[in-house]
C-alpha cells in the first residue's frame, strides 16, 4: 500500500505547476489584456483633464 502510495503522490506532484513559472501561454494573455489598456489610456487622460478644465472654470465663476 506504501509503493502504491508513494507512486500516486509523486505523480501528483509532477502534474502540478508551481506558481514561479510563467508560460508564454500566461505572457500572450498579459499582452492581450494590455493592449485595449494601452489603447484607451490617452483617451482616458484628455477626458480627465479635460473635465478638470471644466470643474476648475466652474468653480471660478461660482465664486464670483
Amino acid at each position: 500500500m506504501k509503493n502504491w502510495w508513494n507512486k500516486k503522490k509523486n505523480k501528483t506532484r509532477k502534474g502540478k505547476k508551481s506558481s514561479s513559472d510563467y508560460t508564454v501561454l500566461d505572457g500572450f494573455l498579459d499582452v492581450l489584456f494590455m493592449i485595449p489598456e494601452l489603447i484607451f489610456l490617452p483617451f482616458r487622460l484628455i477626458f480627465w483633464l479635460l473635465r478638470g478644465v471644466g470643474r476648475l472654470f466652474s468653480n471660478m465663476f461660482d465664486f464670483l
